[in-house]
């Protein structure tokens, strides 16, 4: 994500916790955590934790529809 936004565009972006992307998704928490580890899905260390930005759920989404087209 480093570069690709603006600081201005970049204190507009959401970020959502592991947790609501797992029920955005409807899938488990693991899940996406697996999909984070794996590059597919964006995101954000802070701490211990991780945080991802929604329009990267989008993105995915998106490409996920796209490939089962």
């Amino acid at each position: 994500m480093a570069g690709s936004r603006s600081d201005g565009q970049l204190a507009e972006v959401r970020f959502l916790t592991v947790a609501e992307v797992a029920t955005v998704m409807r899938v488990s928490k693991m899940t996406v955590y697996r999909l984070v580890h794996g590059g597919e899905l964006a995101a954000v260390r802070v701490g211990r934790s991780f945080r991802v930005p929604e329009h990267a759920v989008h993105e995915y989404l998106r490409g996920a529809f796209q490939e089962t087209a």
